[in-house]
């Protein structure tokens, strides 16, 4: 008898006959397994059959995956992936139209099982389904099909990219460039180049060359968003296997076809809501446009450069033009350098003698210089007013434009992340951005003039230089929040967010921290927190049980499989399967795996992770650490999860220690835990006296005959 952790029993299921409930014992090899059940249905030759499982994606039971199979898997029995693969292949090239379609849908359904894949691949399915592509008279449904079978494949990297034949490839091409094609032909090819480009550079060459990004900006307009996306999908992954002058170049001719604008109107405002791999996209590109200041940034200003000392003078003559021409012609060079110096003091310069020293600080470097020059030459009235209001004050209320401008500018490369690579799963584009081909420098012109009237408002002095510039940094990252859909919107809302509203909000903080820190009120506090944590303990199992669905990450791309995992409504298993795009909440029975919660030994988070470990070094992998964790069950085995957000990590950590009895670490946890506490300590320290407080719940009132009451302010915002 062997030992119980070797047998699982499972249900074994054909067409036709009736189910067998069978215990597998896993220390059997599977032939002999397979003969088992072959001979319980008197059917010859086991070794023309195969396990398979009934639901989710159908994979094959192999010796590499029956260590998976649980207590309670459902499995059928159906023909072995060698010989499906030998039908398969000769079906593929049946001269009768009917059945070449039924057997490349098939094929496309197959080609994700790896056991399946391998077994066609080896029989040279892959130069099969090169002909039928590459023949003319294949349109339609059949090509789709082999397009999606291919790509199947390729996904389990058997054969190379590079092995590609340019027949094979300029077909692909054609199928994009041409705009006759059926929208689902065009998705799957663009995928097809999407995935080629990363792979080396002559391919990244190749599609550059022949899918202009003139062809890219059409496909995206043409209002299909799944179209759209595999479009946009190609662009990024163009723009992030460019070096640095060719991405330079397609920026800059992206922004003469007004691409930003085209985002800006139809895709970030258009009717249907964003997905999440269009908003990773549109982050993506907005971290790739901001990056191409890192090099201003990181430059320091050349005291013999021409052209940028040109750039520091006309700051100057722009704020003290009349001055400087009425006294050119009068002055010595000696009383010249003395009214220069005193012109760069007024404008803030620490240096007035040698003002290029202020720009040798880097970050921000050049990028400082550059967004003065902007506003002097873009906002010049502005510019003037700002400057000689301030040299006319005392001189301890003044305030120093360059010094103001120069710390500004660091402050907004920290809060816009310019230089940093970007995440491989953030989505936090902001709408405004697309708005705006100058973005940085007019959200700068916007920003300088608020440091300005933040200055006056706080009646600052050159020795709360540092506070006003925290005030600044805080008005910009409060409204940059509020994710503003336009620049005027973002100006109206930071504008009034002043001083005074600034000081009410940290006082309203405060006081709530002061409320909480009386010694009776702690007292109350440590007697109410078991309750409320069981009560976030409780909405945590019920977030996993409601599930949630994941994105696997390839090396190669980011949007690859998605699945989906869910805690049994008993809380004694955690389902999980892969499933379609589209579908949102498959419902449990059609979760094909599932780990018992008492076999959970351990959970994982971060480099801990083993799917982490290869990933652990490099910045642009920070956010992807910040959102993995694994739960270990057996030896050795692990159910990787990569959280599309952090909050979904936080709660389903916080889920996962619950059910293996520790305590909840996440700082949602605690966040949760001080929103209900506040509540509830609120209600507790309600003077209530000789208030009636009635025992039962009031009635809730009927709904309204229409909601025509209902106003939709989002037209505004656009």
């Amino acid at each position: 008898m062997p030992p119980s952790k070797d047998v699982v029993k499972i249900a074994v299921q054909m067409m036709g006959a009736i189910p067998q409930l069978i215990e597998l014992n896993q220390a059997k090899p599977l032939s002999a397994v397979v003969k088992e059940v072959c001979d319980a249905w008197n059917l010859n030759n086991s070794e023309r059959y195969a396990l398979q499982y009934v639901d989710g994606q159908q994979a094959y039971i192999t010796e590499s995956n029956r260590g998976e199979i649980k207590n309670g898997s459902i499995l059928q029995l159906t023909t072995a992936p060698d010989h499906e693969a030998v039908k398969l292949y000769s079906g593929i090239q049946s001269n009768h139209a009917n059945i070449k379609t039924d057997s490349l849908k098939k094929l496309a359904r197959l080609s994700r099982d790896v056991a399946f894949a391998q077994e066609f691949i080896s029989r040279n399915g892959l130069n099969q389904l090169f002909l039928i592509v590459e023949e003319e008279n294949n349109t339609g449904e059949a090509l789709a099909h082999a397009l999606k079978a291919f790509m199947e494949l390729m996904e389990h990297d058997f054969v190379s990219w590079e092995t590609l034949s340019p027949t094979f490839i300029k077909k692909i091409v054609s199928y994009v460039n041409v705009a006759s094609v059926d929208p689902s032909i065009r998705q799957i090819s663009l995928a097809i180049l999407e995935n080629m480009v990363p792979t080396s550079r002559a391919l990244f060459e190749l599609v550059k060359h022949e899918v202009t990004l003139d062809r890219l900006i059409a496909l995206l307009q043409e209002m299909i968003q799944p179209l759209q996306l595999k479009a946009m999908a190609l662009l990024i992954a163009l723009l992030l296997n460019a070096n640095e002058p060719e991405r330079r170049d397609m920026m800059d001719y992206l922004g003469e076809k007004n691409l930003r604008q085209f985002i800006h109107k139809n895709i970030v405002h258009a009717s249907e809501p964003i997905g999440d791999e269009m908003a990773h996209y549109l982050y993506v590109l907005q971290s790739l446009t901001l990056n191409l200041l890192e090099h201003r940034m990181r430059t320091a200003m050349d005291p013999y450069s021409q052209e940028q000392r040109e750039l520091l003078q006309s700051l100057r003559h722009a704020a003290f033009e009349s001055e400087s021409e009425s006294s050119a012609g009068t002055f010595n060079t000696e009383r010249r350098r003395s009214l220069c110096t005193k012109e760069f003091r007024k404008l803030g310069f620490v240096n007035n003698s040698n003002p290029a020293m202020d720009l040798h600080r880097i970050p921000p470097g050049l990028l400082a210089l550059d967004s003065m020059v902007y506003f002097s030459r873009h906002f010049p009235s502005a510019y003037s007013r700002f400057v000689l209001e301030n040299s006319s004050r005392e001189d301890k209320h003044e305030c120093p434009f360059a010094r103001s401008s120069i710390q500004l500018a660091f402050i907004l490369c920290e809060i816009l992340h310019v230089g940093e690579p970007s995440s491989e799963t953030a989505q936090a584009f902001y709408p405004m951005f697309f708005g705006q081909e100058h973005f940085f420098e007019e959200l700068f012109c916007i920003c300088i003039q608020l440091l300005n009237k933040t200055w006056k408002e706080m009646r600052a002095t050159q020795e709360d230089f540092d506070k006003v510039m925290q005030v600044v940094r805080e008005q910009i990252t409060r409204t940059l929040t509020l994710r503003p859909t336009s620049l005027e919107l973002f100006k109206s809302r930071v504008n009034a967010l002043n001083y005074s509203e600034i000081l009410r909000l940290r006082q309203t903080e405060r006081m709530h921290q002061e409320e909480i820190l009386a010694a009776p009120v702690l007292e109350l506090r440590e007697q109410l927190k078991p309750e409320l944590l069981k009560l976030i303990q409780q909405q945590r199992l019920l977030h996993l049980c409601g599930g949630t669905l994941f994105r696997k990450i390839s090396s190669r791309r980011r949007q690859d499989k998605l699945w989906y995992c869910r805690l049994s409504p008993n809380h004694k298993f955690l389902h999980y399967g892969d499933v379609e795009e589209g579908i949102e909440s498959p419902p449990i029975e059609s979760l094909q795996d599932k780990v018992p919660v008492a076999d959970m030994k351990a959970l994982l988070v971060g480099r801990e992770c083993p799917h982490t470990k290869e990933k652990s070094s490099g910045k642009q992998n920070k956010d992807l650490l910040d959102l993995a964790f694994s739960i270990s069950y057996d030896v050795g085995e692990y159910l990787n999860f990569i959280a599309p957000t952090r909050y979904e990590f936080c709660l389903w950590t916080d889920g996962l220690n619950v059910l293996l009895g520790r305590e909840m670490v996440s700082e949602r946890t605690q966040t949760d835990l001080d929103i209900l506490l506040s509540m509830e300590l609120k209600l507790r320290l309600l003077d209530l006296e000789n208030i009636p407080i009635p025992d039962a719940p009031p009635v809730v009132p009927k709904p309204p005959s229409n909601l025509n009451f209902c106003y939709d302010f989002t037209h505004i915002e656009q």
